[in-house]
């Protein structure tokens, strides 16, 4: 036998083992709820939420916990870290994944030292577990290169603290009105 032959007899037996698998039934189960009885893996919602993209509302007309909005992060905490971190330029903003990073920040009393902070917004409502805060810190060597220093941890969560007092604030004004 060439190996012409052999080559065409494994292609047929190859697409013929393939074809023989298309009447195999296989079910699909996956499971339905996750940690605190969450949803998954059903049905997607849309990126911009069930009624598009609002921008405007800042979640009016949805329910008082989730901060509607129209993006898939809680509106209240997005608006309060915005509110929160607005004293530091930011490098970037996604509404629509809930990261906020900041720009390198030297605080004007301590120019030997610079801070950059990165902000996630976890869950659509609002509640204490749904923002995390990691803050990084440099400082200048006599040479002039910034290195890497360690913070505490207590920054972090002074800063979620900060942002779900602000969230709360917000939600409190645009119920009452």
């Amino acid at each position: 036998m060439t190996r012409r032959t052999s080559t065409t007899i494994a292609f047929a037996a190859a697409a013929l083992l393939v074809a023989g698998c298309a009447d195999v039934p296989v079910e699909y189960s996956y499971p339905t709820t996750g940690p605190g009885g969450k949803p998954t893996y059903e049905k997607q919602e849309k990126l911009t939420g069930p009624d598009g993209l609002d921008i405007f509302s800042l979640g009016k007309g949805s329910a008082p916990d989730t901060g509607g909005g129209g993006v898939a992060v809680n509106a209240f905490l997005w608006r309060a870290s915005l509110d929160t971190l607005s004293f530091i330029p930011l490098s970037s903003a996604d509404p629509f994944g809930g990261v906020i990073i900041t720009d390198w920040y030297t605080p004007p009393q301590s120019q030997g030292e610079r801070f950059k902070i990165t902000v996630y917004i976890l869950d659509r409502a609002l509640r204490s577990d749904g923002v995390r805060a990691n803050v990084f810190r440099q400082q200048r060597t006599p040479d002039g290169q910034w290195i890497d220093a360690a913070v505490e941890p207590k920054l972090g969560k002074d800063l979620e603290d900060a942002i779900l007092t602000r969230a709360r604030q917000i939600r409190i004004q645009q119920t009452a009105s």
